[in-house]
């Protein structure tokens, strides 16, 4: 039964306060949890301060001892790859200036892996809320005090130290990137804490043994990865003109980032509003449309062209999806020299209005298409829409051009198999393996996305981190070549307060955090592509050995959603890594 939990008064005073000192995403206070802590658990903790190892599958609580501990770290890695844990530190005494020392790792025979390839973030905690009790995530939540909101783990902070409270944990991030051109063998290291000018007495020991096998470098990952970019997030949190370079600057390090993950595609708004106004900030159009005194269009791509450059020089140059030509709300804006306004009409394809509005700018924007050396890239993209709907605007698009790529995020249609370029399906249905096949054949993207309608696996704020990582296996087991999820930094109101949205489960709507932030689900979700990228290297150097391709597929055949229930995906991810590491 779902528990209403009332945020205090004094609590959203906080809220507001806390988000105004962290005018420039450095330094700022949580929110407190409405979930009121257990004093009782803290009276068995030892006085003290303790560190431990714990596990990545965890979001650990800020207000309780924590319980599911791991006894050290020992990993294992490719060359290449980025591994990572995390350690608690908790007790029953506030701790100032906490802090990490960071060192070499180091092997028997001198090899190393330098400090700077490790790092160490603070967790931090982001209100949350759960599930409607159909189980899905989507709906409009008005009420918040109708789901039981918490705080949990989320966000991953950089910065150098942080200030613990008495009786509290704080999980801090340990991630090592192992270099692609280290020797194989065991790596040994240490961490040290240190709080208020002194050292915790114990040297945090831990090991990294780096097998004989390389992954590619991100920007050559096969995993076609395709997380929308919400410009206008960015220039509301910072207060900038959207497009100018102040905005671009901002911009920068979010992308750069979304680059490294292997991200594909460049989310371009081609119309105003495609999405109908249901994310806080709404998608602006990056071409100008305009209606001449005469009747005819003129259409402006000077943000558009910006844009896509932009993004290529960020590192994600592989494909521009142009949203859309079939908005959810059938409305296309444009400027109107006659009335010398912005204005609207509503068509639904199929129409003469429809075709009317449509053909002129297909006709335009192929050519500048042409010109930019684009167009062979570019897809004119749809989102949830439906086939009597995809299948007018799919006569319209190849009525000006037999080459104009489509791609559509949305339900699986058997006779658009053969019509999209880029096909991602949601999570719940499958596309026959052999359409799969035979598309991957072709070249053609041909992927899963999650959005609010799947409870499970999902990267909402309160998901089991692992189910992140257990999105990309799903890939490979299906045979799809991506995963796409609709956004990667629609941010809230105050992201790094509170995660919730008037509509979706809380996470719903970003993956990453202002300040350039990471996350556990990002991070899990780059840990997912990285064993996806792994797979595909084992499976071409077993070609033609039927023995090794067989213990690949039996390694994958357990990922199906079915079975979420009664294994986990931590569970099912570690007994598939074993056999993963030693292939």
């Amino acid at each position: 039964m779902v528990k209403k939990i009332l945020l205090a008064t004094f609590c959203m005073a906080m809220y507001a306060t806390a988000w105004s000192q962290n005018a420039k995403f450095g330094a700022y206070t949580e929110l407190t949890d409405p979930v009121k802590p257990s004093r009782e658990a803290w009276d068995t903790v030892i006085s003290g301060t303790h560190v431990v190892y714990g596990t990545t599958d965890v979001r650990y609580s800020k207000t309780l001892p924590p319980q599911e501990r791991a006894q050290g770290w020992h990993a294992v890695a490719w060359k290449g790859e980025k591994v990572h844990t995390q350690i608690l530190v908790y007790g029953t005494e506030p701790l100032k200036d906490l802090s990490v020392e960071l060192g070499d790792l180091a092997d028997e025979k001198g090899n190393k892996i330098p400090r700077t390839n490790i790092k160490a973030g603070f967790l931090r905690y982001v209100l949350t809320d759960g599930l409607n009790p159909d189980g899905s995530g989507c709906g409009h939540r008005p009420d918040h005090s109708k789901f039981d909101s918490s705080l949990v783990a989320d966000g991953i902070d950089y910065s150098e130290s942080i200030f613990v409270n008495a009786n509290e944990t704080q999980p801090i991030w340990l991630s090592v990137e192992v270099p692609a051109n280290t020797a194989p063998g065991k790596y040994a290291g240490s961490l040290r804490i240190k709080y208020a000018e002194r050292y915790y007495p114990e040297f945090i020991n831990y090991t990294i043994e780096v097998l004989n096998r390389t992954l590619p470098n991100s920007k050559n990952w096969s995993f076609h990865l395709d997380l929308w970019q919400s410009p206008e997030a960015i220039a509301r949190l910072y207060e900038v003109e959207p497009w100018s370079q102040a905005h671009f600057d901002a911009m920068r390090p979010y992308m750069k980032k979304l680059a490294s993950a292997g991200q594909k595609v460049i989310t371009a708004a081609i119309i105003h509003d495609p999405w109908n106004s249901q994310t806080l900030d709404i998608f602006g159009s990056t071409v100008k449309w305009t209606k001449k005194k005469n009747g005819t269009w003129q259409y402006d791509y000077t943000v558009f062209d910006k844009w896509v450059k932009f993004m290529m020089d960020c590192g994600v140059n592989k494909q521009i999806n142009c949203y859309s030509m079939i908005p959810w709300n059938l409305k296309f804006y444009y400027y109107d020299e006659a009335m010398a306004k912005d204005t609207f009409i509503v068509a639904k394809p199929g129409t003469a209005e429809f075709n009317n509005h449509w053909r002129p700018m297909l006709q335009d924007f192929v050519k500048h298409l042409k010109v930019k050396g684009w167009f062979n890239i570019t897809n004119i993209s749809m989102d949830e829409r439906k086939m009597e709907d995809m299948l007018a605007a799919l006569q319209l698009i190849r009525s000006v051009s037999k080459d104009f790529k489509v791609s559509l995020a949305g339900t699986y249609h058997k006779e658009l198999v053969n019509e999209m370029y880029d096909y991602s399906i949601g999570s719940a249905q499958v596309m026959p393996r052999e359409e799969v096949d035979m598309r991957l054949k072709k070249g053609w993207p041909t992927t899963n996305y999650t959005c609010c309608s799947e409870g499970y696996p999902n990267t909402f704020t309160f998901s089991p981190p692992a189910e992140a990582t257990w999105l990309p296996w799903y890939s490979a087991a299906k045979g799809y070549n991506g995963y796409l999820r609709w956004a990667y930094n629609n941010w809230v109101e105050q992201p790094l307060l509170d995660s919730r949205f008037r509509t979706w489960a809380a996470g719903d709507c970003y993956l990453v955090y202002p300040g350039v932030r990471t996350s556990i689900r990002f991070e899990r979700l780059i840990e997912g592509i990285q064993d996806y990228e792994k797979i595909m290297v084992l499976k071409a150097a077993a070609k033609g050995d039927a023995t090794k391709l067989k213990a690949i597929e039996n390694m994958l055949a357990p990922f199906e959603i079915s079975k979420l229930p009664t294994e986990s995906a931590a569970v099912m991810l570690q007994k598939a890594k074993v056999t993963l590491n030693s292939l």
